[in-house]
C-alpha cells in the first residue's frame, strides 16, 4: 500500500512510495520546512485517509 505524505498547509507531496518512512525521516529530509510555502512541518499528522485498493474480479 503506497504511502504519500503532504504539506498541511499546501498540499505539497513531501513523501510518495510504496516503503512506509517515519515522519521524523521525512521532516529530516526538508530540515523541517515544506519547500514550496515554508510552513513548519509537524510530526504529528493532522488527518489520515485510508483508501482501500479496487479489486477486479
Amino acid at each position: 500500500m503506497p504511502q504519500i505524505v503532504k504539506c498541511a498547509n499546501c498540499g505539497y507531496v513531501l513523501y510518495k512510495g510504496n516503503d512506509l518512512v517515519p515522519p521524523k525521516d521525512i521532516l529530516k529530509k526538508f530540515n523541517g520546512r515544506c519547500p514550496r510555502c515554508k510552513a513548519l512541518l509537524n510530526q504529528n499528522p493532522l488527518s489520515v485517509e485510508v483508501k482501500g485498493q479496487k479489486r477486479f474480479w
